[in-house]
């Protein structure tokens, strides 16, 4: 537990995370709330707090009226991670505890021999729940699991490798498969290096399918993927900050991101073009040529496909680019930061918005697969992904 700061600590903690939200919240008008009012009414009781950890879960509380995804108030010596950031691997709750869903290649939860299908029923001795977080100053987690040949047995989660981003394969003769883990980088130069040579590996491939299951999103190399589903240059949609919602804007007139760099010493001259300029920028595909798939790409999401992995799914469906099948993405598609304050503390916000060049928003709604089918916890005991079956299928009558 953090030592309790003291009272004059506490008000100015509370007085600059206010002020930031305030400013820098992507919603000009809060969701409808008044978050200045609302905060001077919670002041007497959040700083009347007795201890650190009290007064971080009173503003995590005020946060929450903003209905916002992500927000979030610590102090850094309680910092954790979610389950599927610490073990590269997303889950969902069971009778026994929580069964493993997405197990991407190469993360801690494979290392650990974790499969798709396997139970966690603890971890560090406590009931696993889908709410789960690991602490992030502990690299090491033992952890109780039922296989799924129903053998109990103890598993050590170590380390924080990040999963493979990209693992490719041929599904079955004539269907390529990609799996995307994330979108690592910033501006995705090496992401879009690694993609260029999976899509070479799958080339003379009839179909495609695409494995966004899991992808929590990340940088802009989403934007390599996107235009390996058409030849044209197509405006994909744009970002969207506080200032530029306030003061209005054209579309047409946004500073615009139309092609990764194919080197990082290019990284300098796109740092400098974007040094000055408002964070609102169009993103438009790179015009790369026609690919033998093109027109039967089958593409797999679930409500763990979130941020720039929606964005690539969703402008696969308006477009008709791609079937989508799975199920229903997450809907947080906002652009956050996480801003340092006294004493140790963070606050974490959102502070853009994203919106398809037709003015569609997916936040807080997702992206509604064409084929809709939901994992089975029944098949997945049998190690059958039904998911990924009917994929197939899809992919086979295009």
């Amino acid at each position: 537990m953090t030592p309790a700061p003291p009272t004059q600590n506490m008000a100015n903690v509370f007085d600059r995370m206010v002020s930031i939200v305030q400013s820098r919240f992507y919603d000009p008008k809060f969701g409808g709330v008044d978050w200045k009012s609302l905060a001077l009414e919670r002041a007497p009781a959040i700083l009347s707090s007795e201890s650190a950890d009290e007064f971080a879960a009173r503003l995590e509380q005020l946060l929450g009226v903003l209905n916002a995804h992500p927000t979030g108030f610590y102090h850094q010596s309680a910092f954790s991670l979610p389950l599927q950031k610490a073990a590269g691997a997303t889950a969902r709750p069971v009778p026994e505890g929580i069964m493993m869903q997405d197990v991407l290649a190469d993360g801690p939860a494979e290392q650990a021999g974790l499969e798709f299908g396997d139970i966690i029923r603890r971890i560090d001795g406590m009931d696993a729940t889908a709410s789960t977080t690991l602490p992030a100053s502990v690299a090491e987690h033992e952890l109780q699991v039922i296989k799924r040949n129903g053998e109990e047995v103890q598993v050590r989660l170590t380390g924080r490798k990040p999963a493979r981003t990209i693992d490719c394969s041929t599904a079955e003769p004539g269907i390529g498969y990609i799996r995307v883990s994330m979108f690592p980088g910033l501006v995705g130069v090496d992401f879009a290096q690694e993609l260029d040579q999976a899509i070479v590996a799958v080339r003379d491939c009839r179909a495609l399918i695409i494995d966004l299951r899991g992808n929590p999103g990340g940088g802009s190399g989403n934007l390599r993927l996107m235009s390996y589903l058409t030849t044209e240059r197509r405006p994909v949609g744009y970002s969207l900050t506080r200032p530029r919602a306030e003061r209005g804007y054209k579309r047409e007139e946004l500073v615009q991101f139309r092609r990764i760099p194919s080197a990082k010493i290019s990284l300098l001259w796109l740092a400098l073009r974007f040094k000055f300029a408002d964070k609102s920028i169009v993103v438009v595909t790179e015009g790369l040529a026609k690919q033998k798939f093109h027109g039967r790409i089958v593409m797999l999401v679930n409500e763990h496909t979130t941020s720039g992995a929606e964005i690539l799914a969703g402008f696969a469906k308006d477009h008709g680019l791609a079937t989508l099948v799975g199920r229903k993405t997450a809907g947080r598609l906002l652009g956050w930061s996480t801003f340092q304050l006294e004493h140790g503390y963070r606050l974490i916000i959102p502070v853009s918005n994203y919106l398809t060049w037709e003015g569609k928003s997916f936040e807080g709604i997702g992206v509604v697969p064409d084929v809709e089918i939901d994992f089975s916890e029944v098949k997945a005991r049998q190690g059958i992904d039904v998911q990924l079956e009917r994929a197939l299928a899809v992919a086979r009558s295009l």
